[in-house]
């Protein structure tokens, strides 16, 4: 920071954000100057992102008061034109959930040549090129085929790196990152935190880093700013804050990591697995000319045993196959080879009738709990759905009651005029416990969850962690766990698959391959993690 200018990029005081009668954001005061990284955090719902969006007057139905000023403008008296020219040129944004940020009727190519021809008038051609350049930076395989995917096409790692390239076309001066690397691998983290560090130190580029993740504050932030109920309650330096933090909230922030929580299985019985895959094999069409088609692998020779009450844990770069063998696992997309047999069926040779109680056995906690909750039902509704269709001798008072409950157990307890809001009105981290509840409100004996902490902060993720390993004792539940975040695989499970590139490279008991891994890509993944060998 020696070469820093003394003088703010961004200077906010006294923010203030109201919706109706409830203050938000109450006061907090922040200064950016350029080169310099500062790191926002705090659990889910203190305000952390209400107030990012409030700097770039994205809350059209908000109140805002106090002064924001970049560069010593105060953007308060800009006009409409005048911010958004200034929004992906001189200050962009990544926000937190790519799959709703990005447009699902547009290839990502052409999203990111957009920035380039509206803010650098880049003719078409020249716009798209170093579309995919950017594409490549981020470390996309084949990015000259991906840059004509849609967004639905891409892994959530994927999605995410589109959102990082296209926040980062026009090379922004302020760079607002809201969980800019929640849905990377440990790999990929790296690569785009050198990235940004590169352009930081080329530009003078300034970073506002919303995170849950303290390990990244730690290791690459300047300053650290704790935010909890809408206040500011400890701010400094990251050595100082994280060697002796004075506040309460910032202890125990601190003191939350994932731990052991489940012991090692006895011994494997055959007889017990309910779920055993043998030799899975899944190909997408892509197209290829008029009337052709080409098949792209995405999982090879995929052989897996579940048994009940224990958990394998899956993990892998982006791009790997992890959420495409979720969705196989359960049958939600049709394989080309292998068999596959789920509480003794496989959901392939079932009619819908048949395949219906099927369903409430085994659940899923899909990566992205935006795009999975429906924007158009409340969160009653939405936790109460499966109760209508499965449990439909239940009263709608059991219903509201059995869902409060459960969303009480993941860590969000509603009162029932709370639970009549739509998925938009909650931070990111509680969306992700209403889909955790809803999978678990019916009690199921296979739970496949994909990133189900990416979206928690830190505290809340180990009381997850707790609450699914209290189940699968009480109730001898089975889980896939999919995770980027190895202290995540350590803390819950008792096997780990690695996949690379649609097959596996490693599987064992993980304390074995967590402590001596055998394969050069696990040992690259470990190196490049924060947790303990």
């Amino acid at each position: 920071m020696s070469g820093m200018s003394a003088t703010p990029l961004l200077k906010v005081r006294d923010l203030r954000v109201q919706f109706g009668a409830q203050t938000v954001v109450q006061g907090i005061d922040l200064d950016i100057v350029a080169g310099e990284k500062v790191a926002l955090v705090g659990e889910s719902g203190s305000g952390k992102t209400v107030s990012a969006l409030a700097i770039l007057r994205l809350l059209d139905d908000a109140r805002i008061s106090g002064s924001v000023q970049f560069d010593g403008r105060e953007l308060g008296n800009l006009t409409a034109r005048q911010m958004r020219s200034l929004r992906g040129k001189d200050i962009a944004m990544i926000f937190q959930e790519p799959m709703t940020a990005l447009n699902p009727l547009h290839p990502v190519g052409r999203q990111i040549a957009e920035v380039l021809e509206l803010h650098e008038a880049l003719p078409r051609r020249a716009a798209w090129s170093r579309a995919v350049e950017l594409l490549a930076q981020m470390g996309i395989a084949d990015p000259v085929r991906r840059a004509l995917n849609y967004p639905h096409q891409l892994s959530g790692g994927q999605r995410q790196r589109v959102m990082i390239a296209m926040a980062l076309a026009c090379r922004p001066r302020l760079l607002l990152a809201d969980e800019p690397t929640t849905a990377l691998d440990v790999t990929v983290r790296r690569q785009i935190l050198d990235l940004l560090d590169a352009l930081q130190a080329e530009y003078g580029l300034a970073l506002l880093f919303i995170t849950h993740d303290l390990n990244l504050v730690r290791r690459y932030a300047h300053r650290v700013a704790v935010m909890q109920q809408g206040r500011v309650v400890e701010a400094g330096a990251v050595e100082t804050v994280f060697t002796a933090p004075q506040h309460p909230y910032t202890r125990m922030l601190l003191q939350s990591r994932p731990r052991r929580l489940v012991q090692a299985p006895a011994g494997r019985t055959e007889q017990a697995c309910v779920l055993r895959a043998r030799k899975l094999d899944v190909r997408f069409a892509q197209n290829s000319g008029f009337w052709r088609k080409r098949w792209h692998p995405v999982l090879q020779d995929i052989s897996l045993d579940l048994p009940a009450a224990q958990t394998l844990g899956v993990v892998g770069e982006s791009g790997s196959g992890k959420s495409t063998l979720a969705l196989t696992l359960l049958g939600l997309l049709r394989r080309q080879g292998g068999t596959l047999d789920l509480l003794g069926s496989d959901p392939a040779t079932l009619t819908p009738r048949a395949l219906r109680p099927l369903r409430a056995q085994a659940q899923i906690v899909f990566q992205d709990p935006f795009s999975s909750l429906s924007p158009r039902r409340t969160v009653a509704q939405i936790v109460e759905e499966g109760l209508e269709i499965h449990r439909p001798a239940l009263s709608s008072a059991q219903r509201q009651q059995r869902a409060q409950d459960m969303l009480a157990e993941v860590g969000l307890p509603l009162t029932h005029a709370e639970m009549q809001r739509y998925p938009h009105a909650f931070s990111g981290g509680q969306r992700q416990r209403v889909a955790i509840a809803r999978a678990l409100i019916l009690e199921p004996k296979i739970l496949i969850l994909d990133e189900p902490t990416s979206a928690l902060d830190v505290s809340v993720q180990q009381q997850v962690l707790e609450i699914l390993a209290d189940l699968q004792r009480r109730h001898g539940l089975a889980y896939v766990l999919i995770s980027h975040d190895l202290a995540v695989i350590a803390a819950l499970a008792h096997r780990v698959m690695v996949l690379h590139e649609g097959k596996v490279v490693e599987e064992g008991p993980v304390d074995a391959v967590l402590r001596a891994p055998q394969q050069p890509y696990t040992q690259a993944l470990l190196a490049a993690s924060d947790i303990p060998v």
